[in-house]
């Protein structure tokens, strides 16, 4: 009788070597981290972590990865059906720009989109660039300068130092995550299936709630999870573009690296650890959501 010969270990050792991974990477670090945030009294801990500028900044972090990931929720889902039910010029050059965000830089991300929003930079100030032309071509014809620097000021986009500046930072760096996500199930999308709801009599709006999006329904929440992970621990891109005001427009990744600066480890620790649980408890939450709807589609 032939044995049969595995061509990936048994389960002893890939288990092995799994829980091995999975420790020196994960469990460890952790347990690290946690260890070093213990060092602190508890109520050394409770004022590091009711400091008005460290909740301030975990205020904004959340805030500012939700408002991106709900966004990009809606406009990756956008994308990704678009990418994989037309065909139209480009499309292929449209569908590896998606991968932008995951090769380039974070800080060369950052400073691109400072340049942009800025006050002076080629969006930010709009206002004030219209405005100068305006003057220079008056100045030209002999008319004087017809209108003050900053008349055109209500044009200028307000996002540099501002939350909305973060937030767009946050949906470039998390697009690629629902898109990536999502368009693998699309593409093995049997049409046939929509073919037998429209001859039952269904419409357009009803095919997609009742017959594709259940499909897809797991998928879009873990590219909307992972988006959210994303935004909460980024750092590079939005340090450029936001103002740094503490208690204004700090995040909670720069009050972690401000801490590390001061050689205040435990504090930066405990900082890390409220990140961790709070971001988790989140996961949690939307993991949670994910099981419910498909529960309820079972039953319906």
């Amino acid at each position: 009788m032939s044995r049969h010969h595995r061509v990936i270990p048994g389960l002893p050792l890939t288990l092995g070597y799994t829980l091995f991974y999975l420790s020196a990477l994960v469990l460890l670090p952790l347990a690290a981290l946690a260890l070093k945030a213990g060092q602190m009294s508890g109520p050394e801990l409770y004022r590091v972590l009711t400091d008005p500028v460290v909740t301030a900044s975990l205020r904004l972090t959340f805030a500012a990865s939700t408002i991106a990931a709900l966004v990009n929720a809606v406009f990756g889902l956008i994308v990704a059906w678009t990418l994989v039910r037309y065909d139209f010029p480009f499309r292929r050059l449209f569908d590896a720009i998606i991968d932008f965000p995951f090769a380039l830089p974070t800080a060369v991300a950052g400073l691109t989109f400072a340049n942009l929003f800025l006050k002076d930079g080629w969006l930010g100030g709009v206002g004030g660039h219209i405005t100068a032309g305006i003057n220079a071509l008056a100045q030209k014809l002999g008319l004087g300068a017809p209108l003050p620097a900053d008349a055109l000021d209500f044009l200028t986009f307000p996002y540099t130092g501002q939350t909305g500046g973060i937030v767009v930072v946050l949906i470039f760096v998390g697009l690629p995550f629902v898109v990536r996500t999502v368009q693998p199930v699309l593409l093995e999308w049997d049409p046939e299936f929509e073919t037998a709801a429209r001859s039952l009599g269904a419409d357009s709006a009803t095919i997609f709630r009742r017959v594709i999006f259940p499909e897809i329904l797991p998928a879009w929440v873990s590219g909307v999870a992972l988006a959210f992970a994303r935004a909460v621990g980024e750092y590079g891109s939005v340090i450029f573009i936001a103002a740094n005001i503490p208690g204004r427009s700090q995040i909670a990744p720069l009050q972690i690296v401000t801490r590390l600066d001061d050689f205040q480890y435990a504090q930066a620790a405990a900082i890390g650890v409220a990140l961790l649980t709070i971001s988790l408890l989140v996961l949690l939450v939307i993991n949670g959501l994910e099981s419910f709807s498909r529960r309820h589609e079972r039953q319906a």
